[in-house]
């Protein structure tokens, strides 16, 4: 599922689209959920090339069908997950993690012997969990996470240059053949992004810290000003600094994406909250007993850890 953390660029990079045209990854793309990350995905096979000769968006949704349709950024839109898994050489899983099982279990029958299933959830340990009951020998799953999004959702929301440099995490399964994971490499370098392997587990807890905390703190802090009395309220609205609007902007994201998120990725949540805890306790000590030495050290590690990502071109 998408970051929301990352805002879409004023002036987006615009990628310069090979010369001689790839040979597709594969012949049929399913793209199941065409919200912020699948229509992104659809965008790039359509405008760049080199994913799929055709694609095929599903959604329930009659309303995101239509539009689909009209933004025109699939070959076809259909209702049936199944239907149309039965036509792909993949499938990819772009839904809410709390979907992802119950989705499978729908696509995973149809499929085609050695088609390959993927999906970009932002959660690996409960994802893979849910889908594993409904794997066949015969086709091949290979979890990813495209660490790229805004704060906005829908069809609308995506375009074609959304990973580009950003990093896209897999986890393949110890029985997952390697033809299989090179090919969802492939697809993924071809979306521009940048690739990274790691186990289900140090892939939650990594983003517990860098992507799941921070929009519970988001959403926390947006709570604590709605709750505030009237007047201060209206003047948390009228005076909102930076530093709050950036606040704002994260949790603006999806709520039922997110709550999901937390609910599936509770352990590794609560893990990195209760550090983040005992750390703002000594920061308030701090404060609180003027100790200057240790706030402006903790101010200095943030502005590395800002300039590290400025460096890597992850800001």
């Amino acid at each position: 599922m998408a970051d929301a953390g990352l805002s879409m660029p004023d002036n987006q990079s615009r990628p310069v689209a090979s010369a001689v045209p790839l040979p597709p990854v594969f012949e049929t793309l399913v793209v199941v959920g065409p919200g912020l990350i699948g229509s992104s995905v659809l965008r790039r096979a359509r405008e760049f090339g080199g994913l799929a000769r055709r694609v095929i968006a599903v959604d329930v949704s009659p309303e995101v069908r239509a539009r689909v349709s009209e933004l025109g950024i699939a070959d076809e839109v259909m209702a049936d997950a199944a239907e149309a898994a039965a036509q792909a050489d993949c499938v990819m899983l772009c839904v809410p993690v709390g979907a992802m099982g119950p989705v499978a279990a729908q696509v995973l029958p149809a499929m085609r012997p050695g088609a390959i299933l993927t999906e970009v959830g932002s959660t690996k340990v409960s994802v893979i969990e849910a889908i594993t009951p409904y794997l066949r020998p015969d086709v091949p799953y290979v979890p990813a996470h495209p660490m790229a999004g805004t704060e906005f959702s829908g069809p609308d929301a995506g375009f074609a240059t959304l990973f580009e440099k950003r990093w896209c995490l897999l986890t393949p399964l110890d029985n997952t053949p390697v033809e299989a994971v090179g090919a969802i490499r492939i697809l993924w370098e071809r979306c521009g992004a940048r690739l990274r392997e790691m186990t289900p587990a140090h892939h939650d807890r990594v983003c517990a810290i860098v992507s799941h905390l921070p929009h519970l703190l988001a959403f926390t802090i947006c709570g604590t000003a709605d709750d505030l009395a009237d007047e201060t309220r209206s003047e948390v609205l009228d005076f909102a600094a930076s530093g709050f609007r950036d606040f704002t902007r994260i949790a603006a994201s999806d709520p039922i994406m997110w709550r999901d998120i937390f609910l599936l990725n509770r352990d590794a949540l609560l893990e990195m909250l209760a550090r983040f805890m005992e750390d703002a306790q000594a920061m308030a000590r701090a404060i609180r007993w003027g100790d200057e030495a240790y706030i402006v050290d903790r101010i200095e590690r943030g502005r590395k850890i800002r300039k590290s990502l400025i460096e890597n071109e992850q800001a």
